[in-house]
């Protein structure tokens, strides 16, 4: 299977906050060559550590034989795009990555998505793809509509893709392999964790979350660690969504994206790893 295998560090937020650079190391040990960094918007762009300037955290990277391959930007009333893609540009990030949206009504849907176009733009003379990251949330309806659908139709499909989590994607009640043969070219990244057998109800919905929009809240107040399982040991049918990816996108990545865990951080996405390898590599 031609896919590389990546970690997005929000799963090791905690042990970051401890010791950046130890971590990444770490991380390193384990076997991950691929990484997706997460960022905090400042005035002069991006910051990644309290510690390391993105200069010299791109040194440390090349040191360990890890690649920045994409990076989480939540953007921030006021952001300056060219300053934040410039970060990107520095530390080598190819693909920036727009991790989550709430929605009050199919408006709220096209306005975001004429913003992420216009940004793409702005990512797309620096040779940054710009890509958004869906919850559960995007599978909401407005008039009769999922708000994922109005994305597809209002989103640039030359200038915005798509980073596809499959778990979200089942929490939202929907299909994984349906919506990867439905994005097909527009999303080559993959965001991977697993469903616990008996969580109940797997369709976040079920819960009447959304009265009349799911809000940030909505998920904090429905979503614990329970409700998450290390590759391999749940119920999501990964080899198959790898296969699609593959298939319908050519998906160049896949991220473990442990969001919570009951084990400790490293413990968690060292167990991914290796099951996730033997599923890509057959080891």
């Amino acid at each position: 299977m031609n896919i590389e295998i990546g970690l997005q560090l929000y799963s090791v937020r905690n042990e970051l906050q401890r010791d950046y650079l130890k971590t990444l190391e770490n991380i390193a040990a384990i076997g991950y060559k691929n990484l997706e960094l997460i960022s905090k918007v400042t005035d002069d762009g991006l910051q990644f550590s309290e510690d390391l300037h993105p200069g010299e955290l791109r040194r440390q990277l090349d040191r360990l034989g890890l690649k920045a391959v994409s990076c989480h930007v939540m953007p921030v009333e006021g952001m300056n795009w060219d300053k934040v893609i410039d970060t990107c540009v520095e530390i080598g990030v190819e693909a920036m990555v727009v991790p989550f949206a709430v929605f009050d009504d199919r408006q709220g849907v096209v306005s975001f998505c004429q913003g992420l176009n216009q940004a793409a733009e702005l990512c797309r003379k620096q040779a940054v793809q710009l890509y958004y990251h869906n919850h559960f949330q995007e599978f909401q309806k407005f008039d009769g509509q999922l708000a994922m659908d109005i994305m597809l139709e209002q989103l640039d499909s030359d200038l915005v893709m798509f980073e596809f989590d499959s778990y979200w994607a089942i929490r939202g009640g929907q299909d994984p392999l349906a919506w990867l043969r439905k994005l097909g070219q527009r999303c080559d990244l993959l965001h991977q964790k697993d469903l616990p057998p008996g969580v109940q109800p797997v369709n976040l919905f079920d819960l009447a979350v959304q009265n009349p929009a799911v809000t940030m809240w909505d998920m904090f107040k429905v979503i614990s660690k329970e409700q998450f399982a290390e590759i391999g040991t749940g119920v999501i049918p990964i080899a198959d969504i790898l296969e699609a990816g593959c298939t319908y996108g050519n998906a160049r990545y896949v991220f473990v994206e442990q969001d919570m865990t009951s084990l400790g951080e490293m413990e968690s996405v060292a167990l991914s790893y290796q099951n996730l390898s033997r599923l890509v590599h057959g080891t």
